[in-house]
């Protein structure tokens, strides 16, 4: 296969084998025969499919501030952070279907240059995946990563090209939200399909607090399970190390319910600060 795509380059479509004569440059392109969507790559032909959207900008913001609130992020961020900018764009990316043993398995990557590398965990419907249109063409970013550069990572990651079973373009619709927090910025993308949100960085809860309650809690429970067997080894005179196992219980379990409510309540304070 020739790479410099010229007039008179002829290439076979994926889907029916068809001839494909491509413009020079030209790497979007309809089949005249089976009108399947494919790809120019430097290398080879391939199926262009997008992830059509179903959401509005309006229902991404509100997807975004769920994440906000939930417990990965620090509290109250979806009142706090202030989104400053909230761009659409259908974002490519390589799906390739790989054979792993009697097993197969689907991974994405970035087909240009992104700072969300959180985007491979994005799970692909193979049923909601549809033609690429040209219509599309404004919204869409331009790939910039060749298919050969992610086939070198993935060797490098042990997987070999026997493995691969299919190779395909996809574009995905990206809402990309730039928010700020205590006066840094932050970027959070909403997949327009499902709502999903993805980030490499964000407001994180802070673990310490959470460790220190979990610590406190184990230390204290931890002491008191000793009280049983120091009343058993220990002795009173006149008593049996029966009877005093049974006081060392005794005493554990009053303590244990006595100071069981502060630390629910030391608990519930950090979840309610943290």
């Amino acid at each position: 296969m020739q790479k410099d795509q010229s007039p008179s380059t002829v290439l076979p479509c994926p889907q029916c084998g068809g001839e494909l004569h491509p413009d020079e440059g030209q790497v979007f392109l309809v089949c005249p025969y089976c009108a399947s969507s494919v790809f120019l790559d430097k290398s080879q032909v391939l199926f262009h499919w997008y992830l059509a959207d179903t959401l509005d900008e309006s229902r991404a913001r509100a997807a975004l501030a769920r994440w906000m609130a939930g417990n990965q992020t620090v509290k109250d961020l979806d009142r706090k952070a202030a989104i400053t900018s909230a761009t659409f764009a259908y974002f490519p990316m390589w799906a390739i279907r790989l054979r792993e043993g009697k097993a197969e398995r689907s991974l994405l990557e970035p087909a240009a240059a992104t700072s969300v590398t959180e985007l491979k965990r994005l799970g692909l419907p193979a049923g909601d995946l549809r033609k690429y249109e040209e219509d599309l063409d404004p919204m869409a970013v331009a790939p910039t990563v060749p298919l050969a550069t992610v086939l070198a990572w993935l060797a490098e990651r042990g997987v070999t090209e026997d493995q691969t079973l299919e190779k395909a373009l996809v574009h995905l619709p990206l809402y990309t939200f730039k928010y700020t927090y205590t006066g840094r910025s932050y970027t959070a993308v909403v997949e327009g399909a499902t709502g999903g949100v993805y980030a490499n960085l964000y407001p994180a809860k802070a673990e310490a607090p959470y460790v220190l309650a979990a610590g406190v809690t184990a230390a204290t429970y931890l002491c008191l399970a000793t009280l049983p067997l120091i009343g058993f080894t220990s002795g009173f005179q006149g008593v049996r190390a029966e009877q005093g196992a049974a006081f060392g219980l005794l005493l554990c379990s009053g303590i244990g319910l006595l100071v069981a409510p502060f630390l629910f309540a030391y608990a519930a304070w950090v979840a309610g600060k943290v």
